[in-house]
C-alpha cells in the first residue's frame, strides 16, 4: 500500500505551524553570517534576520546534501513507499538538482521531483494543495498528474521598497535594476513562466503600487473565483493596507495574512515588501 512523503524547502514560507499540521517535511535553506550559519525558520526568525540587515546582509545556500539525504532516509524509516518533492524555481537556486541527485541514491522510494517555477506562497499553495490531494487519499500516479495543472492556477506578484538587496543577491533577472531608485518609482515584479522575474507593472510611491496589485488582482477576478496569500516582508502598513482593499472583492473566496517572508528569500528582498499570490479556485 502506498503511503506518500511531501517535502518542499523554506523558500516555500509555509509556517511551521501549517508545516505540522499537513504533515510536511521541510529542507531548509542556510542562512550565513560571519559567526556562524542558521537553519532557515527552524534556527532564525524572520524578525532575527530582518533586525541584524542593518549591521550585516548574510549570504544564503540551498538545503544541504547531508540534510536532503537525511530527511529522505528518515522518510524511507519511517515507512514512506513514495514521495512528492516540490521545490523552488530552478532560476533562483540549485535545490531541484541537488535534491535530484540525492533520490538516485533511494531505490526503495519512488520519487516525484516538481520545480514550482516560482517561490514564497505561490509555492508554498502548490504543497498545500498537494497535501490535500494526499489526505483525500489520492494515488501517487493521480497526484503526479495534477500537480503540474496547480502551476497554472497560481500567480505571485510583489513589490518593493528598494531593488538594492536584489541586485547584491544576483536575482535582478529582467528586473530593470534602476528603475526602483529613480523618482520613488517602484517596480511590481512577477514570475514568468520560465520561472523567471518580470517587471509586470512602474508605479510611483508604495500607495501607488498597492492600488496597482489590486487592479491587477481585480482582472483576474473579472473572470474566475480566487484564495489569495498577503506576503508580508517587513512591508508595513502597505501589508495591511492590501489587505483591507482585495479582502472583500467579488471572487475572493479566502484572503489571508500569509505571515513574514522567510529570511531565505528576505535576504534578497529586503525589508519593505509587500506581495499577493494568488490562486483560481475551479
Amino acid at each position: 500500500m502506498e503511503k506518500i512523503a511531501l517535502i518542499t524547502d523554506s523558500a516555500s514560507d509555509i509556517s511551521v505551524e501549517l508545516l505540522k499540521e499537513n504533515n510536511i517535511k521541510l529542507l531548509p535553506f542556510k542562512v550565513i553570517y560571519s559567526e556562524g550559519e542558521y537553519e532557515d525558520r527552524t534556527e532564525i526568525t524572520p524578525k532575527m534576520m530582518y533586525e541584524r540587515l542593518s549591521t550585516e546582509i548574510p549570504k544564503t545556500s540551498l538545503p544541504s546534501i547531508e540534510k536532503i539525504h537525511t530527511t529522505l532516509k528518515n522518510v524511507v524509516d519511517e515507512g514512506y513507499t513514495h514521495a512528492i518533492i516540490i521545490t523552488i524555481s530552478k532560476a533562483f537556486s540549485g535545490t531541484y538538482n541537488a535534491v535530484r541527485l540525492v533520490c538516485q541514491e533511494f531505490s526503495d522510494l519512488e520519487t516525484f521531483i516538481f520545480d514550482s517555477k516560482t517561490l514564497t506562497m505561490a509555492q508554498g499553495a502548490m504543497v498545500l494543495e498537494t497535501a490535500n490531494l494526499i489526505k483525500e487519499g489520492k494515488s501517487f500516479r493521480e497526484i503526479c498528474k495534477i500537480l503540474p495543472t496547480f502551476r497554472e492556477k497560481i500567480d505571485l506578484f510583489f513589490t518593493l521598497d528598494t531593488l538594492e538587496y536584489l541586485q547584491k543577491g544576483g536575482r535582478i533577472g529582467k528586473v530593470a535594476g534602476t528603475i526602483g531608485n529613480l523618482l520613488n518609482v517602484k517596480p511590481i515584479i512577477t514570475v514568468a513562466d520560465d520561472g523567471t522575474y518580470r517587471t509586470a507593472a512602474k508605479v510611483r510611491g508604495s500607495k501607488q503600487a498597492v492600488s496597482k496589485m489590486t487592479n491587477i488582482f481585480k482582472g483576474y477576478l473579472e473572470k474566475h473565483k480566487y484564495k489569495a496569500w498577503i506576503l508580508d516582508g517587513y512591508g508595513e502598513d502597505k501589508v495591511e493596507a492590501l489587505y483591507k482593499e482585495i479582502k472583500d472583492l467579488p471572487n475572493v473566496v479566502e484572503c489571508t495574512l500569509a505571515g513574514t517572508i522567510g529570511p531565505a528569500l528576505g535576504v534578497n528582498t529586503g525589508p519593505g515588501l509587500v506581495g499577493l499570490a494568488i490562486e483560481k479556485v475551479d
